[in-house]
């Protein structure tokens, strides 16, 4: 098993999650992270700090977000791994705005 990015990162990019990741597992794309499916360990810890809920088990991916699972290993071999905490893009919206945005 693997964690897997979704949807609910790409714009925000929050990086509360690498700071916990113990084998700098995430990569940083310009408009969000994804999970190096190789170098996880599956310990749990980035899903808690994740403040926009964007982070699941592979196994437990939405069937909306599949697509995330193979583009979280396609896209870390192209984007540098990242390791400290950075600022989230300009104009991130928070976990209530994105469920607001999509009627939940």
């Amino acid at each position: 098993m693997t964690y897997v990015v979704t949807e609910n990162c790409d714009g925000c990019k929050y990086t509360d999650c690498v700071e916990v990741c113990p084998v700098e597992a995430f990569h940083e794309g310009p408009t969000m992270l994804y999970i190096n499916p190789e170098t996880c360990i599956d310990c749990n810890a980035c899903v808690e700090e994740c403040p926009v809920e964007a982070i699941y088990a592979d196994v437990d991916v939405p069937d909306q977000w599949e697509k995330y699972t193979a583009m979280n290993e396609e896209m870390c071999n192209e984007y540098p791994v990242i390791i400290e905490k950075t600022d989230p893009l300009p104009g991130a919206k928070t976990l209530e705005e994105i469920r607001a945005a999509s009627g939940d």
